[in-house]
């Protein structure tokens, strides 16, 4: 790999005109596709196959009208009034109407806008539920334009007057996390490198890398079905390895400009080595996020897709273009400011783990322990309107429904009752299963049956006495399924839960199940990567259990802030829920690239001493002196990245953020940068075993760059006389 990455960086660096040509042509291109392509992306989650899915489906089928989108307009009365006031109930039932006439939706035949209104027992809260044709990622701006119009008369008369369903959003995104991510990053790559030209052009390459990936997405919106947190966490991960990866290269450039080589040397080298590993950390966040599709989940898969692509963008532009801009800034990219001496604070942290190892790896194991003690008890679940902020309509509709008929109007659950086949009539079963379901635990309400055409299909609309995220909510769910499954082996007739609530229920419990597969797939893969790269047992095992550690930590915490609620105002959310069922998954999936970046950064400077003749706790020493301080640039420039989104106004986005952010800070510090090089310490020679019928059959991918040309002997003096003084040192 070194070789071939090494006439790579030496081509890019002479053709450097052609190459940057060739890249802004693809920024035109991706431009010019997004903006001929470009759609819209929704916050819908599904999840083909499950029982809530199978009955929309049938509802679609055989009761036209019904398996689309809903949604409540919610009225508010001024205080000191009620809505039976003659001055408002003449504009809420106007109101109604006008809604019920929009595009897309399905007027109800049996009812009357009064007779859809629904009053709370203090007259001052009522809604009304509109049904779509269509689901919610199919209603059209005009539909959403129309809705809001419609609502403008009796806003004009005073009444406050909101919607739930996903089918208006009124948020406004006023965050600029990734000004604030760049920002952060620069500073810490100006103190890295000493040198405010150096620090700009990791940033450069980065902005290009999310740029040409973002537009991709805009581009596959018009043709896939994209969740609206795509785009971010795509924006989100490109910044972050976008940065890390240009600087692992430009730090090696800068090193061996230090060491006196010449320029096209100098680049071509740093291609080869910090560029071999850079592809290949690329390569394992690449497979991890592309192995999300073993979940099968369509929207997690096109999420991670959408991600995996900016990856694969930021690995080309570090490996092409920035030797290409490296040629055209000479020399100049090995300025800085000020002199980097000895003692460094990097060594004196590898000295002291290895000389005390125990010690180091008692406490880190301490810490970590003290990360996941929370994990047990975690709650997965799918966002609700709860989690939104209050600027928006959702969450003040959420908080107006609470109000007057309490949080389970907000996770209403649809009964789908099929009698075909059987000697039933829906009408009949509806009727009797309206007079079950009021009778069950943690009912608020069933109302109905509404029956089709055929006569062989009814619903009922169960408001449940808890909110859509309650577990609660959740036992009502499995209870009503279980006297279900009864009812059709004796029957005959088939019963289906299905709504929104349910769909996310179904979505999460479909998520929980598959996580610790995904996990034990991403384990072996970073067993077997690994085995091939450093050519060892120990060292991969020592990796993967570090990897494991770190995501029962991270998660632990997550759990401990947005579950438990602990110093959740400091995030801006005010109030706690669960953990977003795809957080755990999309974390384990890029906190595992990340963390084979940072190993095989670190654990490649290791090898490469040894190889060099070094003893193994020398190596080791060795090895973290160099990295250190590079290593703790990228980590340090992570963290920034993703605590800056943060500040995003979705509890998605806020969750994925603060996972990474801890995520990151606990592999990079604790386990790569002290838990291994103390478990190194201790194996001594052992760490590099491999039984020779393996060596054998492994491929040697040369990470380190032995196959390489000698460097010149002018450079190769140089480097004794000055070892690597602006780079590895912390």
């Amino acid at each position: 790999m070194a070789r071939l990455l090494y006439r790579l960086g030496g081509f890019c660096f002479r053709r450097r005109w052609a190459v940057v040509g060739v890249w802004l042509v693809m920024l035109a291109l991706a431009a010019i596709l997004a903006g001929l392509f470009k759609g819209s992306t929704n916050d819908t989650f599904s999840v083909p196959g499950t029982e809530s899915e199978r009955a929309l489906a049938l509802l679609d089928a055989r009761f036209p009208g019904t398996g689309g989108a809903t949604a409540r307009i919610v009225f508010a009365a001024p205080a000191g009034h009620t809505l039976t006031e003659d001055q408002y109930k003449s504009v809420v039932g106007a109101t109604t109407a006008a809604a019920e006439k929009v595009p897309q939706t399905v007027p109800d035949a049996a009812q009357t806008a009064e007779s859809n209104l629904q009053l709370s027992k203090d007259k001052k809260i009522a809604f009304a539920d509109l049904h779509f044709t269509v689901p919610v990622a199919n209603i059209t701006d005009t539909t959403k334009d129309a809705l809001e119009k419609v609502a403008d008369p009796a806003r004009r008369a005073g009444l406050e007057v909101e919607y739930s369903g996903g089918v208006i959003s009124t948020a406004t995104p006023k965050d600029h996390a990734d000004i604030v991510g760049v920002v952060l990053a620069y500073l810490v790559l100006a103190i890295t490198f000493a040198a405010f030209l150096a620090a700009g052009i990791p940033l450069l390459m980065a902005l290009m890398s999310v740029g040409i990936g973002l537009l991709n997405i805009q581009a596959l919106t018009g043709i896939a079905t994209i969740n609206s947190s795509a785009p971010t966490l795509a924006l989100m991960l490109g910044l972050a390895v976008g940065i890390d990866y240009s600087t692992f290269i430009v730090s090696r450039t800068r090193q061996h400009l230090h060491e006196k080589m010449e320029p096209e040397q100098a680049v071509a080298r740093a291609v080869a080595t910090a560029g071999s590993a850079v592809a290949f950390a690329g390569v394992t966040v690449v497979i991890a996020l592309l192995g999300l599709s073993v979940v099968g989940i369509p929207f997690l898969q096109v999420m991670g897709f959408a991600a995996a692509g900016t990856v694969v963008v930021a690995v080309a532009i570090a490996l092409t273009l920035l030797p290409a801009l490296l040629s055209l800034l000479g020399t100049r990219v090995s300025r800085q400011r000020r002199a980097l001496t000895e003692p460094t604070l990097g060594n004196r942290h590898a000295r002291a783990v290895s000389s005390r190892p125990w010690l180091a790896l008692t406490g880190v194991l301490v810490i970590v322990a003290i990360g996941a003690i929370s994990l047990p008890g975690m709650r997965q679940g799918l966002p609700s309107d709860a989690s939104k902020p209050t600027s928006t309509t959702e969450r003040r509709a959420y908080d107006l429904l609470t109000k007057g008929f309490g949080p389970g109007a907000n996770g209403w659950l649809l009964v789908v009752v099929d009698t075909r086949g059987s000697h039933t009539d829906a009408k009949t079963a509806g009727a009797d299963g309206v007079k079950e379901l009021d009778g069950v635990a943690n009912v608020a309400s069933a109302v109905g049956p509404a029956v089709n055409t055929a006569g062989d299909v009814a619903i009922i609309q169960v408001t449940p006495r808890t909110g859509p995220t309650s577990a609660a909510t959740v036992t009502l769910v499995n209870d009503i399924r279980a006297k279900a499954k009864q009812l059709n082996s004796q029957d005959h007739v088939a019963v289906y839960v299905t709504g929104q609530t349910a769909v996310n229920i179904d979505t999460s419990n479909r998520l929980s199940s598959a996580l610790p597969i995904f996990v034990t797939l991403i384990v072996g893969l970073a067993l077997l990567l690994l085995i091939v790269v450093f050519r060892s047992l120990l060292v991969p095992l020592t990796a993967a259990v570090g990897f494991i550690l770190s995501v029962l930590a991270a998660l632990g915490l997550t759990r401990f802030v947005f579950q438990s609620g602990h110093g959740l105002s400091l995030f801006g959310v005010d109030r706690p829920g669960p953990v977003v069922s795809f957080v755990p998954v999309l974390a384990v999936a890029i906190m595992f690239g990340l963390a084979m970046d940072y190993e095989v950064f670190l654990v490649s400077r290791m090898r490469e001493a040894h190889a060099d003749g070094e003893e193994a706790r020398q190596a080791t020493i060795s090895g973290l002196t160099a990295s250190a301080r590079v290593v703790t640039a990228a980590a340090v420039i992570m963290i920034s990245v993703f605590s800056a989104f943060l500040a995003d106004e979705s509890i998605v986005i806020k969750q994925i953020a603060f996972a990474l952010a801890i995520g990151i800070a606990i592999d990079a510090f604790l386990i790569r940068m002290t838990l291994v090089p103390a478990v190194h310490r201790l194996l001594g020679e052992r760490a590099w075993a491999l039984p020779t019928w393996l060596d054998r059959m492994l491929p040697d991918l040369d990470i380190e760059g032995a196959s390489l040309p000698a460097v010149p002997a002018a450079a190769a003096g140089a480097a004794v006389a000055t070892p690597d003084v602006s780079l590895a040192r912390v």
